[in-house]
């Protein structure tokens, strides 16, 4: 099995600084927003959020989502049409 990239695909990166520009418009550090998502049940630290600002497993969902001929909005609200 090949080693696994590490390297943030173009998808990643525009969800990832999607979500730090979102944040920084409504003037929210990441600890506060971190607390917002753990307030709707989602436990997340602040660590957690630099992590997911930093996406990479977003481009394996597009990747996935290409495979299966869908799109990843498909995956992400669970419809099963093709």
């Amino acid at each position: 099995m090949a080693a696994r990239s590490l390297e943030i695909g173009p998808a990643g990166i525009r969800t990832a600084r999607t979500i730090e520009i979102l944040r920084t418009e409504r003037g929210l550090a990441q600890r506060e927003l971190a607390a917002r998502v753990t307030a709707l049940g989602r436990p997340m630290s602040n660590t957690m959020l630099s992590r997911i600002e930093r996406a990479r497993d977003i481009d394996d969902l597009v990747a996935l989502a290409q495979a299966l001929r869908v799109s990843p909005l498909a995956l992400l609200q669970g419809s099963h049409a093709a």
